[in-house]
C-alpha cells in the first residue's frame, strides 16, 4: 500500500503539520511484568471437575423505599402496617424510632445506591422535630416525597412547613380509615414520584480517579471477568450533585480511594483485585491438590484476549472483541466441567517423578501429571524518558475496551503498526477527536492486514505518522505531551497528547519456567522438533520417544499459542494448537 492512500489524514516526519492543543489525558496502566493467570484443571476420577469461576451477576431491581419515622412505637408500628398493606408489593417499608437513626439509615441507603420514594415523619419528636428531619433528609435524597404526621394542634406548623420548608403534604393523626385519610393522598405523591423515577444501578460501583493506576486495575479486572459495575470518577464528577451526596454519605472513608461499593452495603477501601475477587465469590484456591492436567493461561491467544476487535476469526463474520471471545470460552469450559482460578498467578514449577508441581503466588501448590502453558505474550516496554513515570497516568500498554469512553473529544496516540494497533485505533476513533498512529516504517503494508489498512484509511479522524518514534513523554501528574523523533529528518517534534497506547513487539513472560523448561533467547518455549539438535534429544530426556510436537524438554509439559517458539501469532492458531496438544496429552497420560 502506498503512503499516498493516506493523503487525507496522514503525516510524515518532514511534513511539519501542527497539532491542536489539548490539556486532557486518559488513564490507563498495563502490568507487563505481572498478570493474573487462570489455572484450569481437569480431575482424574471421574474425568471431569467442578468449575470455579466468577458468576455473571446481573444487577437486580431493588424496590424503592418508604421510610417512616416516629418516636412512639405504637404509632410507628401502625403506620408501617398500613403502608406495607397497601404498598408492600412495589415498595420496601422501613421504620425508625428516632430522626437521628433515620438519618444514619439514609446515609447507608445512599451508599447502597437505594432509592427512597417517601419520607414520612412525626412532627413532635424529642431533640429533632419532623420538619428539621425532613429538611436534613432532603440533602441526602432530594427527590423523595416528604410528608408530616401531625396532631390537629400542630396544623399551623404543618401548613407553614409546606409553604417554607418544601414539605409536600401533612397527615393528621389518627388517619383511620387509611382508605380515606392516607392512601388517596399517598397515591398521588407516589404517582408523582414515579413519573420522574429512574431506577438506580444495583451492581458493584467503583469510586476512584482517572489518573489512578489502582483504579484502572480494578476496572480492568472487573471487565475481564464480566462483572457489571459502575465507574464513578470522583474528580471528573465532582460537580455532580448525586456524586457529592454519595461522598458526603461516605464521610472520611471517601478519601481511601479506590473504594468499591457492593449492593449489600458493604465496601472495600483502597481496594485491590484479590479483595474484590474474594468478596464476589471468585475462587482463587483449587478444590483439590492434584489434577491430571493444569493449564496456565490468561485468555484466548494471548494479546488477542485484550483486542478491541477480532475480524478474521472463523465463524464470526461481523467480528467480536477479545473479551467476548474469552467470555464464550469460559462458558464453553463450564459445560465440560473445568475448574478455573482467578485471579491467580503461577510463579514456579518443579518435577517430582511423574508429578509436575506448580507454585502459586499465594504460596499454595498444585500438582498434576500434565501441564499446558498457554500464557501468550505481552507488549514490549517502550524505552524513553517519562514513559515509566507516567505509566497509568495517560500511558498504557495495550488498549482495553474499558478506556475508549474516556477518550471522548481527546487526542490519542497509538504506537505500533500491527493488527492490534489498527484494531485499537478503530475503537478509539469512535470517541476521540483524533487518533494518530505512530510507526517507524514508511507504511503499514508490511505489518497490518489489508482489510484493517482499508478501514484505517477510510476513517477520517485517524492519522498515520510514518518514520516516527516516541523520544520522550512529558507531564507532571499525567501525560500532556510527547516528543516524536522523525527518523528521516532526525528532528524531534513536541506535540500535545491526551493518551498514548503502546502496541509494540511481543514478549513472553516465562521467567517462572527458567531452569526447568528450555527457552530461546527471547524467552519463547521450545517444543517438539526444535528440541532435537544434531539428532539428539534434549538433555535429561529419559523417555524412549522424541518429544511430542508441542511438548517441551520436560515430559508432560506442553506449550501452545503465542508463548511457543515459532508459533503463528493468530487466534485460530492458538486455539488449534491447544486442541492438538490435548491429543498428545491423552497419549502421555495413558503411560503415567
Amino acid at each position: 500500500m502506498e503512503d499516498a492512500h493516506f493523503s487525507a489524514h496522514s503525516k510524515h516526519c518532514n511534513s511539519g503539520a501542527a497539532f491542536p492543543d489539548s490539556g486532557a489525558s486518559i488513564t490507563g496502566i498495563a502490568r507487563p511484568n505481572a498478570v493474573f493467570l487462570y489455572l484450569i484443571k481437569l480431575c482424574r476420577q471421574p474425568r471431569k471437575s467442578v468449575i470455579f469461576f466468577l458468576p455473571r451477576t446481573e444487577p437486580s431491581m431493588a424496590k424503592p423505599i418508604l421510610l417512616s419515622v416516629d418516636d412512639d412505637p405504637d404509632v410507628l408500628r401502625a403506620i408501617e402496617r398500613d403502608l406495607r398493606s397497601q404498598y408492600g408489593a412495589g415498595y420496601r417499608v422501613i421504620g425508625s424510632d428516632s430522626p437521628e437513626g433515620a438519618l444514619d439509615l439514609l446515609r447507608q441507603l445512599k451508599v447502597r445506591n437505594d432509592s427512597v420514594a417517601l419520607l414520612l415523619a412525626d412532627q413532635r419528636m424529642p431533640r429533632m422535630d419532623g420538619v428539621e428531619f425532613l429538611q436534613q433528609a432532603m440533602g441526602i435524597f432530594p427527590g423523595a416525597k416528604r410528608a408530616l404526621l401531625t396532631a390537629y394542634a400542630d396544623t399551623n406548623a404543618a401548613i407553614s412547613a409546606i409553604n417554607h420548608a418544601s414539605i409536600n403534604y401533612f397527615f393528621l393523626k389518627p388517619w383511620d380509615p387509611p382508605g380515606e385519610h392516607l392512601y388517596p393522598q399517598l397515591d398521588d405523591l407516589l404517582d408523582d414520584w414515579q413519573a420522574s423515577y429512574h431506577p438506580t444501578f444495583q451492581g458493584i460501583r467503583v469510586l476512584g480517579t482517572r489518573w489512578s493506576p489502582r483504579s484502572y486495575e480494578l476496572r480492568d479486572f472487573l471487565a475481564r471477568n464480566h462483572v457489571p459495575y459502575q465507574w464513578i470518577d470522583v474528580e471528573l464528577s465532582a460537580n455532580d450533585p448525586e456524586t457529592k451526596r454519595l461522598l458526603e454519605a461516605l464521610g472520611p472513608e471517601a478519601s481511601n480511594l479506590p473504594v468499591v461499593l457492593f449492593p449489600d452495603g458493604t465496601k472495600l477501601l483502597e481496594s485491590v483485585p484479590a479483595d474484590v475477587a474474594q468478596k464476589v465469590g471468585l475462587r482463587t484456591r483449587a478444590q483439590t491438590s492434584f489434577y491430571d492436567l493444569a493449564i496456565v493461561g490468561g485468555g484466548p491467544a494471548g494479546q488477542a484476549g485484550m483486542s478491541s476487535r477480532i475480524e478474521n476469526y472463523l465463524g464470526f463474520p461481523t467480528g467480536l472483541s477479545g473479551a467476548d471471545l474469552a467470555r464464550r470460552a469460559v462458558v464453553q469450559a463450564q459445560r465440560f466441567g473445568v475448574e478455573i482460578l482467578a485471579p491467580q498467578e503461577a510463579i514456579g514449577i518443579r518435577t517430582e517423578g511423574s508429578y509436575r508441581i506448580l507454585k502459586l503466588a499465594d504460596g499454595n501448590e498444585i500438582s498434576c501429571h500434565a501441564l499446558m502453558v498457554a500464557t501468550g505474550v505481552q507488549w514490549r516496554r517502550l524505552e524513553a524518558p517519562g514513559i515509566d513515570r507516567l505509566q497509568g497516568a495517560g500511558i498504557y500498554y495495550g488498549g482495553g475496551a474499558t478506556e475508549a469512553l474516556s477518550c471522548k473529544g481527546e487526542i490519542v496516540y497509538v504506537v505500533g503498526g500491527a493488527n492490534s494497533a489498527g484494531q485499537a485505533a478503530m475503537n478509539f476513533a469512535r470517541y476521540a477527536e483524533r487518533v494518530v498512529i505512530l510507526v517507524r516504517g514508511e507504511s503499514l503494508s508490511s505489518t497490518m492486514s489489508q482489510y484493517l489498512i482499508d478501514q484505517v484509511q477510510e476513517t477520517p479522524n485517524i492519522q498515520l505518522w510514518t518514520h516516527a518514534s516516541v523520544a520522550e513523554a512529558h507531564g507532571e501528574t499525567h501525560l500532556e505531551e510527547i516528543s516524536v523523533l522523525c527518523s528521516d529528518t532526525n528532528k524531534t517534534e513536541r506535540v500535545p497528547a491526551s493518551a498514548m497506547f503502546i502496541f509494540i513487539g511481543a514478549l513472553p513472560r516465562t521467567d517462572w519456567l527458567a531452569g526447568a523448561v528450555e527457552r530461546d533467547e527471547r524467552g519463547f518455549l521450545l517444543t517438539g522438533p526444535d528440541l532435537i539438535r544434531d539428532g539428539q534429544r534434549p538433555k535429561g530426556w529419559a523417555l524412549d520417544r522424541d518429544p511430542f510436537l508441542l511438548e517441551t524438554n520436560v515430559p508432560g509439559i506442553f506449550a501452545v499459542g503465542d508463548v511457543r517458539h515459532g508459533s503463528i501469532k493468530r487466534v485460530a492458531s492458538g486455539v488449534g494448537e491447544g486442541s492438538v496438544a490435548v491429543q498428545f496429552i491423552h497419549q502421555y497420560l495413558s503411560k503415567v
